[in-house]
Parts: structure tokens; sequence; C-alpha cells
């Protein structure tokens, strides 16, 4: 148990009654005792005895355009006073202009049509695009995934995601993917650049087709044994490592000649946390799939969904009724995902989200010059990595950020004359990594102050 204070009298009947009914099975008790919280603005939220805390990961990278976005939250207000609810199997106008405005904006990028199809979220849609994939292969059901990776913990996304510790009470998963090497250049062999690490990774990846007994290509017949390959261009949970830029053009020749698909994972990526609308333009590349969620809402009306080329999902291939959910396309969340881009198009938002993330990406590494602990900070627009490790620089400690991140939940961190809160997420492979997704939104003099709460956190590790 931390020391982190109960707010109120009425939190702890609150927590009282939380103990007795709620499901442990999410994820609110990382932390004991859990924060209440009250209310949100920009890059804030405030708990019950309005105690400010700034927050740095957003909801998982789920409300990139900032907490109460005025304009995205009026969108949603006009919608429930026009078509607040329709049925799933009818059709609405936000419907067929959000799908044409993804659809377009995918052929203009990768030269590609294709089909937009949506569902509630994240999960949901991952489980969507294993049902696209097995049924335009021929009801091939094994997939490569990467270790590190993360696509949901559903049945079939669990089965996709690297982490044993999402299956291991749920009996056995026979078709669990194939789990390749990632290039982490971090934690990689040394005495090779990243671009050298990364062709080193995919000419391993690459030995699997060499012969029929490595166990995944028959030579004789042309024929792999695995459907596809998902891939999440930045790693979320695992840490936000950033691959080489010749990574995934090269991991793509590979896929193209053994016919396996690239399904792409933007639910944490896109929609301009990178500073592209997906992460994976970055890399040049054409995705077979695109899986998307989160900030397509701005973690409002929860809607998520796949693009997929027009082979993989044409009516004749994947007919009406192939998936199915209630809240599909709902009219609400179509109509904040259409109000999202049209806000993100009437200025250069790639442009702003780069120049902030380089900004940024400075403090971070002038933190790293002033404390050892730091290993290794790395960034891509807005999704920015800082591993917190030993005193060797390398060796990781878990321990030492768990202590940073009850300390930002302390609400006691002193700027300024002013009391404040720092929330931050964990993931990486040994769970040492600050995974910083702030709001797109973000001033430059809140990721000043940012950095001074992440000096202030680092201080007292160092002391304690």
């Amino acid at each position: 148990m931390s020391d982190i204070r109960i707010a109120t009298p009425e939190d702890q009947i609150l927590l009282e009654k939380e103990a007795k009914y709620c499901s442990y099975g999410d994820t609110v008790h990382y932390i004991e005792p859990p924060r209440i919280f009250s209310r949100c603005e920009g890059s804030y939220v405030w708990d019950t005895s309005d105690q400010a805390y700034l927050d740095l990961q957003m909801w998982y990278s789920a409300v990139n355009f900032g907490y109460s976005n005025p304009r995205l939250n009026n969108a949603l207000k006009q919608q429930i006073d026009t078509l607040p609810q329709i049925a799933s199997q009818y059709l609405h106008k936000g419907k067929i202009e959000l799908s044409e405005r993804i659809a377009v904006d995918a052929k203009n990028k990768f030269g590609l049509d294709g089909r937009v199809h949506f569902n509630v979220g994240g999960s949901q849609s991952i489980e969507d695009s294993l049902k696209v994939v097995r049924n335009a292969t021929n009801g091939k059901s094994l997939m490569f995934a990467f270790e590190g990776g993360y696509h949901g913990r559903t049945l079939g996304a669990s089965s996709i995601t690297s982490s044993y510790r999402y299956r291991r009470r749920y009996g056995h998963f026979g078709e669990r993917a194939n789990f390749i090497p990632f290039p982490y250049h971090f934690r990689g062999p040394k005495g090779m650049t990243k671009e050298e690490y990364g062709s080193h990774c995919v000419q391993q990846f690459a030995r699997l087709f060499e012969t029929e007994y490595n166990g995944v290509w028959d030579p004789k017949v042309g024929q792999s044994e695995y459907a596809a390959f998902y891939v999440e261009p930045i790693q979320g949970t695992g840490g936000y490592v950033i691959p080489p830029m010749n990574f995934y053009s090269e991991l793509k020749h590979v896929l193209d000649q053994h016919g396996i698909l690239m399904v792409v994972d933007e639910i944490q990526m896109g929609f301009w946390r990178t500073g592209k609308l997906w992460s994976i333009e970055h890399f040049d590349v054409k995705p077979d799939v695109i899986v998307f969620g989160k900030a397509l809402t701005n973690g409002l009306n929860p809607l998520g969904g796949i693009w997929a080329r027009e082979e993989l999902i044409n009516p004749k291939i994947f007919p009406p009724g192939s998936t199915h959910s209630t809240f599909a396309s709902n009219p609400l969340g179509t109509a904040v995902g259409l109000e999202m881009f049209k806000m993100t198009s009437e200025i250069d938002y790639g442009a702003m989200v780069m120049e902030k993330g380089k900004y940024f990406l400075a403090g971070l590494q002038d933190l790293q010059k002033r404390y050892p602990i730091i290993g290794d900070v790395d960034g891509l627009g807005l999704a920015l990595r800082c591993e917190i490790c030993g005193p060797d620089g390398f060796t990781p400690d878990k321990a030492t950020l768990d202590y940073m991140v009850e300390e930002g939940m302390k609400g006691d961190i002193e700027i300024d004359g002013k009391r404040l809160g720092l929330i931050l997420d964990v993931g990486g492979y040994y769970k040492n990594v600050i995974t910083l997704a702030p709001s797109l939104e973000i001033s430059y003099a809140e990721i000043d102050l940012g950095i001074a709460l992440l000096d202030r956190l680092l201080h007292r590790a160092m002391k304690r």
C-alpha cells in the first residue's frame, strides 16, 4: 500500500462500495487506493478535492485532442439532438461520410482502393480484422506478431498479444501467434547501427522461409501456413519502441514474396499521435489492413474499425452479416470522428505535432544528461519514451518507476507555489518505461511544466 491520501470522506465511502460491488478485473487497482476523479479539461484532470494533475498519458492515447475539447464535444451534443441512435443494420449519413473520408485518404496515400468497417473499440476491431484475414486466406488461422506487441484482451486479440499473462488463466490457445523479435535497438546486440539492426531482424525472419523444415513454408506449392503479420508500427504497451525507418519496407518485401498480409494496428498510434494520421506513413509501405480506435472520437462515444483493401473486404468476399455489433457505426461516434477530421484538416496538424514532439524530446534528453537512471529516451511526434534503469543506465528498474508513478499521484509536487500531481503511464518489456502520450493540443508551457514535474520525481527517486 502507498501513502496516497484518500481525498474526502465521500471518497472513503465510495471506495468501500467499490471494494464490495466492482470487479477488480480491469486496470483500476494498479495503485492503492485508487484515485477518484471528478472533472477534466485540456491536459488536466481534477480529483474530488479539486487537486489538479497534469496528464501525460491521456487515457492511453485515446484523448489526443485534449479533455473536453469544445469543438468535438459540441459535435456530440448536436448529434444527440438530431439522430442520437440508430440500429447498426440501418444507414446514416455519418457512417457513409466518415468511411469515405478514411478510404479516400488511404487511396491518396497508398494508391489502394479499400473499404471501412466499424465496430465499437480496438479489441473488437482486431477481432473483425482476424475474420477478414481468415476469410480472405481460405481459413488460415495462424498469425505472426511481435514480441512486445499488444493488440487487446478479447480472446482473439489475446492470441496475437505477446504477453502470456493475458492468456494464462483462460485455457489453451492453440492458435497463438508466432512471436517475432522486434528491433528494440536499445536492448539489441551492440555494434550495430539502428538501421543495421532493423535489417538483421528482417533477415532473421526471412530465414523461416528458406526451407520447409523451418516450419512455416511449403516451397513445393509456394504457400505459407501463416495468414498475416500483425504489427504496431510503434509499439504501444511494449514501451513506445520506435523501429528503424528501413524496417517495415524490408519486412513488407518478405511478406509480399510469401503471400502474407500486413495488418497494421493503429489503435494507439493513429490519429496524429506521431505527426501523421497513421504512424505507418513514416515507413514507406502499403498496408493490407489498418485497425483503428481510441482517438477517432477523442475518447467520447466509443468507435473503432478497420480499413482493408478492396480485394479483402468487398461484398462478394465479405458479405452482409460477416460480423455484427449492436453499437457499430453509431451516429454519435461517427459525428465526432467526422468533426475530428475536419478540425485537423484546417491547419498543418502534422507539422504542429512534430514541432511539439521535437521540443518535448529535447526536454527529455536534457533530463537524461542529468539523471543516470534514464537509460533511453526517444520519440516520434508526441509518442515519447523515457526508460528508467539502474545506476548503470541499462539494467531495467521497475521499482523506481513504480515509485515515481505513485509519487506523481500524491498531488503534492510544488511548482511555482502551486501543488500539482502528474499522471504517467508505465509500459515496456520490463515495465520500466514511461510512455508519454500528452494531448496533441498541449501548450509549450505545459510541456515545460511536464518536464519540471518529471525533474522533481526523478530527484525524489534518486534521493530515496
